[in-house]
């Protein structure tokens, strides 16, 4: 078990999206620790700080780990049980002797094993800023660290197991799955700032603030008037309370990891039920390509109907039903009601958006394709027509009623969309990049986050230019993208 978890651990650190996710952790330690006389803060309690003594410094970083690895780590790790399936290397691990157990076990310790090495960067980043900014160089390792150990190792853990247990549940292994984390997270997020949460919640505690302050506490990017006012973090009080919470965190997320040993069954079920596994089938053809090579008459009308019978082919006939549902609604209800869920239905559909060639297993089949940059223009044209055709009920609304600036939003929300899943998807090759970032977008803006408004229903954001013209510079990086990678191969 331990020699499988190391293995799989060796296997995902040589990616380039772990590098990249090391370095966000850098850039979250410098958001956790600002500068004396800056005007934000991830952490207020009642308008006061901790001084930055080793203590305060593990504590809020440690916050800022159990607060956003458990969003971004998630999608980071959770591709550990589909990987083995994809490359094969499932049916090797159906015919050995390792329980299943053993294999849940082994991927929730690499799982944990990923995110806790970006904590550890997170810790000696916070070391470093102790120092930069001055206030205490004084460093107490014990201090420093026994707050990633309580605070953030229990939440990331969870957080691991999680992963594995969306994974193992076919329900959930999806991009429902993904899109469900992001309101789980939420929720936690909120309810466990709390001190009276379940299990000690993200772990903050109570703390004696000078006569007259409140103890309202504010965990977050915060944006802050004045530089906040500085008073003596105690430290982490290490209560029965508080370790037996924090203990059974680390039960209730073991359970959580070996839950899926009840109907997952490592691979092998074709030999369970008596039949032979089906032989591997070739990639399907890439129905959006034409049989032969483009001849001087075809027109890009041909290969957008056949991208846009890629983006829609499987859905299933209650999704129809509802996308035709939002659709009349469009026409009858006030635009920013029906819009916004309009503009989430086929989250799951625009999340294929540059990730087909890689999915399909077309790639080499496309790297051949004579006009690239055509191909994936017409993939963005498809994801912009769903939009349109979801959206076009608002659209005829806003028409009759002469609002004319209403109708710039939502053209500039039909570009956008497509175009942030085109990009998303072209760096990455994976949907579940999309489906986190544009629901967490999504979620913000019907909580009245004008800055964040791309549907231009708040009308207090920057305007239908703006997000049209993100939406060009994400089709061109798309591009661009896609051109240097192909010529590299």
């Amino acid at each position: 078990m331990i020699a499988a978890a190391v293995a799989d651990f060796r296997e995902r650190v040589r990616r380039p999206a772990y590098l990249l996710m090391l370095i966000s952790a850098i850039g979250l330690g410098l958001l956790a620790v600002p500068a004396v006389d800056a005007h934000w803060s991830v952490l207020v309690i009642g308008g006061f700080r901790g001084r930055y003594t080793s203590g305060y410094v593990g504590m809020v970083t440690a916050l800022t780990s159990a607060l956003w690895l458990t969003l971004v780590g998630f999608y980071l790790v959770r591709d550990a049980v589909a990987r083995d399936e994809r490359t094969g290397v499932g049916q090797l691990i159906a015919a050995s002797p390792m329980r299943t157990p053993a294999y849940l076990a082994a991927k929730l310790l690499s799982n944990v094993a990923v995110l806790v090495s970006m904590t550890a960067v997170l810790a000696g980043t916070a070391l470093v800023l102790q120092l930069l900014r001055g206030e205490s160089r004084v460093v107490d390792p014990v201090a420093l660290l026994l707050p990633f150990g309580l605070v953030a190792l229990p939440m990331l853990v969870v957080t691991g197991a999680v992963a594995l247990l969306f994974e193992a549940t076919p329900v959930l292994r999806g991009g429902l799955g993904n899109v469900l984390w992001v309101f789980v997270w939420m929720v936690g997020a909120i309810g466990g700032q709390s001190a009276h949460a379940p299990f000690g919640g993200l772990g903050l505690q109570p703390v004696n603030l000078p006569a007259g302050a409140s103890q309202d506490v504010g965990l977050g990017l915060m944006y802050v008037d004045e530089p906040l006012k500085v008073f003596e973090w105690p430290g982490l009080r290490l209560s029965p309370e508080f370790l037996g919470g924090r203990a059974g965190l680390l039960l209730v997320a073991l359970a959580l990891a070996l839950l899926p040993a009840l109907w997952f069954h490592r691979f092998d079920r074709p030999a369970r039920a008596g039949r032979a596994a089906p032989a591997a089938e070739p990639p399907a053809r890439y129905a959006g390509l034409p049989r032969t090579a483009p001849r001087r008459g075809a027109t890009f009308a041909r290969l957008l109907a056949g991208e846009a019978r890629i983006l829609v082919a499987g859905a299933p006939p209650w999704w129809w039903l509802g996308a035709g549902a939002l659709g009349l609604a469009g026409l009858a209800l006030p635009r920013g009601a029906v819009l916004a869920f309009a503009w989430v239905w086929p989250l799951l559909l625009w999340s294929r958006l540059g990730t087909q060639p890689a999915l399909s297993g077309t790639a080499a089949i496309l790297g051949a394709y004579p006009a690239p940059r055509r191909r994936r223009l017409a993939e963005f044209g498809a994801g912009v027509l769903l939009a349109v055709a979801i959206g076009l009920g608002s659209a005829v609304r806003l028409a009759i009623g002469g609002d004319w600036r209403g109708l710039a939003g939502w053209a500039a929300g039909a570009l956008f969309i497509p175009a942030l899943a085109l990009l998303l998807g072209t760096l990455t090759g994976a949907p579940r990049v999309f489906q986190a970032v544009y629901t967490l977008l999504w979620y913000l803006m019907i909580n009245d986050t004008d800055a964040l408004d791309y549907m231009g229903i708040l009308r207090g954001g920057p305007g239908a230019a703006f997000w049209a013209g993100a939406a060009l510079v994400f089709v061109a990086g798309s591009l661009s993208w896609a051109a240097m990678r192909e010529a590299r191969r």
